[in-house]
């Protein structure tokens, strides 16, 4: 196991459960890209997975696609906040998580039936139930973005549950408080209703 992967810090919380990361990385809608760029750099991006890859897109005139396309080592982490944990003194206050590092080497996508693949997999993700009512990408569209993909082969889970376990002393209320991102009424550019589809977004 690489060294990179072990959890120092409350080392309890760390898995290496598969099934576990892959969790995070289907529900969490961006993830952070770290590599190097002539020094540390880091890119929020939005992420899908397939089967046993992490996939990117984006313009191949980005550094980030030119450099992944090289087959750069990358470090990827995405989060999922699910609650605000609140003690009795700032100190014990925490939030609980999930989390996951994923370490590994970019490999370009060149084939553009995998390429086709991979991009719909990114409407599929974002978008549930979405693709079949939208018109098919064109060739021309695939071949002008970039897609990236990481063997996730080496991962770190991270997270923690429930309240802070520090006991209250001082009569101040402590507790959770849960949290979730939800999707908010959808703002219409035209007259078209409102699919089905959308709305199932909002629940």
């Amino acid at each position: 196991m690489n060294t990179k992967n072990v959890v120092r810090r409350h080392p309890e919380r760390g898995s290496q459960d598969r099934e576990a990361a892959y969790s995070v990385l289907d529900e969490a809608l961006v993830c952070h890209v770290g590599f190097d760029d002539e020094g540390p750099t880091v890119i929020p991006m939005l992420h899908a997975r397939v089967g046993d890859d992490l996939i990117l897109h984006g313009s191949p005139a980005s550094r980030l696609l030119k450099t992944l396309g090289g087959g750069a080592q990358v470090c990827i982490t995405t989060t999922i906040i699910d609650g605000l944990v609140l003690a009795d003194s700032a100190f014990d206050s925490s939030v609980n998580y999930r989390s996951v590092m994923v370490f590994g080497r970019a490999v370009a996508v060149d084939d553009l039936s995998e390429r086709r693949a991979s991009l719909e997999a990114f409407t599929d993700k974002a978008l549930p139930g979405r693709r079949p009512h939208l018109r098919a990408m064109t060739d021309a569209e695939v071949r002008s973005t970039a897609v990236a993909r990481i063997p996730i082969e080496e991962f770190s889970v991270k997270s923690r549950f429930g309240p802070s376990g520090s006991p209250a002393t001082t009569g101040v209320w402590t507790g959770v408080i849960p949290t979730r991102l939800i999707a908010l009424d959808p703002i219409p550019d035209g007259d078209t209703p409102i699919p089905d589809h959308v709305r199932h977004l909002l629940s």
